[in-house]
């Protein structure tokens, strides 16, 4: 056979149609690996199976933990979603799987949190703790919502704001009687707004404020706290308007400081057997006293910052006008006792 037709007889092999069996399987590849055996047993570490499921507060327990301690924001958050479920699908009467002397310590530390969505959550739950137990820990509570106060993060302060209303809501006594509850919290809310007397002079500046960027969006939020909380330490409540009037004629004197005390450590102001404080961490039971201290520190830098807020008119100039009609309710009694903190 010459060269050419050799040639013609390949390029004919190029052209032709491979005849295929059926059923004829596709040549397996040249790196193919074969994974068709069976294992009899697979043996995992440290593996627990039981038959009875675990109980609803080793449960709870667990997701706490999972809140508190986790790294990923979504798993605290959903860990938070459960604790709030659980709770709220509770009877109205019936004991929480943990107490709050527990959750909370655990739980608090979030209100610094960087993700949005496990602050909001975390609000949610506080909401459903009974209130009645909320008030033994408000000088914890109040150290991380300060903390959140004067935080670099706009997001964090407004939600902070959140969680001192919350806590207004539910132990507005132990809020601003607690050590460090009324001049700390005074002092946070100065740094947050920009209000601030500069050292050595009475001159007042707001330097501060412009540090915090976003502030102006949340500045009418801010009034209306403030004004919340300094009701709650200024105004005279109505239980005590009626108790002092039943008892003002002479010669009853003072008659409700005798009474037996109706909160839990009721001497816990005397710091018997406490470190010592400064006018800062004092406890400040007295409403007199409260009045005292806002009005030596306070209430020069409060009224510039509150004018100020008045002349821009909108919202801030609306809350403003709140807060002028609190500070005239609750400093209208006051005239300026002996100063004894010398």
């Amino acid at each position: 056979m010459g060269s050419s037709a050799r040639k013609k007889k390949d390029k004919r092999k190029d052209f032709q149609k491979p005849k295929l069996k059926v059923g004829k399987t596709k040549p397996k590849a040249d790196n193919f690996t074969d994974t068709s055996f069976k294992a009899r047993s697979i043996v995992v570490n440290q593996q627990s199976l039981t038959t009875v499921a675990p109980s609803s507060s080793s449960q709870f327990a667990h997701y706490l933990s999972l809140a508190s301690s986790s790294k990923s924001d979504s798993q605290r958050r959903d860990a938070l979603s459960y604790l709030t479920t659980q709770l709220s699908s509770q009877p109205v009467n019936a004991p929480i799987p943990l107490p709050t002397a527990i959750l909370l310590p655990k739980l608090l530390p979030l209100i610094l949190d960087g993700s949005s969505s496990v602050r909001s959550q975390l609000l949610k739950f506080l909401r459903l703790l009974p209130a009645a137990d909320v008030g033994d820990r408000a000088e914890q509570a109040l150290l991380y919502t300060r903390a959140g106060m004067t935080h670099l993060a706009a997001e964090i302060r407004v939600d902070a704001l959140a969680i001192l209303e919350w806590l207004l809501e539910v132990a507005k006594e132990d809020i601003v009687i607690c050590p460090g509850g009324w001049v700390k919290t005074l002092k946070s809310f100065m740094t947050m707004m920009g209000w601030a007397t500069t050292s050595g002079t009475s001159k007042w500046t707001s330097a501060s404020k412009a540090s915090f960027g976003k502030a102006g969006k949340a500045f009418p939020r801010q009034l209306l706290v403030l004004a919340q909380f300094l009701k709650a330490g200024l105004v005279e409540s109505g239980a005590e308007a009626s108790l002092r009037l039943s008892v003002s004629s002479f010669p009853l004197v003072d008659v409700e400081k005798h009474m037996i005390p109706t909160r839990s450590n009721a001497f816990a102001h005397l710091n018997l057997f406490g470190s010592s404080r400064d006018e800062e961490g004092e406890m400040y039971i007295d409403r007199e006293d409260r009045q005292r201290v806002f009005q030596k520190r306070f209430q020069a830098a409060v009224q510039v910052g509150m004018e100020n807020a008045r002349k821009e008119a909108g919202e801030a100039g609306r809350a403003a006008a709140v807060l002028n009609k609190v500070l005239v309710e609750g400093m209208a009694d006051y005239s300026g006792g002996v100063d004894d903190t010398l």
